[in-house]
């Protein structure tokens, strides 16, 4: 592995990292400046995709201003594959705590993030996200994509 795929490597990680802790800070537009201005984000059968940094933005800021009080996103085992020296694959295991707004009982997620990354100018930033889910308690989703358990 040479220097520079370890420090690739490393700024992927932060930029999973920061997608969590902004977030969770109730931040969606330093969540959108994590993206690509074309990037597509999937997050389950229910909803159709959000495409581009300006919709990823407005789609997380309705779900932080309606749907959630507070959220608590925790990441492990980032796995990431490399194809070139600009474009990346990365899975992310994942546990997520969120806090309704409405007084529903917390709800869990337990799933993986599956990103496409892509070095820009600005640097690296996500080109698309997909969430997939092992399993969940009271969470306010009834469908997801499954995780591809055989």
């Amino acid at each position: 592995m040479t220097l520079e795929e370890l420090l690739a490597r490393h700024e992927l990680e932060e930029l999973i990292f920061a997608y969590c802790r902004h977030f969770d800070l109730n931040e969606p537009e330093r969540v959108a400046a994590l993206f690509t201005d074309d990037a597509v984000v999937d997050y389950g059968p229910e909803f159709p995709d959000v495409v581009g940094a300006a919709a990823i933005e407005d789609a997380v800021a309705g779900g932080l201003d309606r749907i959630f009080a507070a959220t608590s996103h925790h990441v492990s085992n980032i796995q990431l594959e490399f194809d070139g020296p600009d474009a990346a694959t990365g899975q992310t295991y994942l546990y997520a705590w969120h806090r309704y707004r409405d007084g529903s009982p917390d709800g869990e997620l337990w799933g993986r993030y599956e990103h496409r990354f892509r070095r820009t100018a600005a640097g690296w930033r996500i080109s698309s996200l997909r969430l997939t889910a092992a399993g969940s308690r009271d969470f306010h989703r009834s469908a997801m994509h499954p995780t591809g358990r055989r």
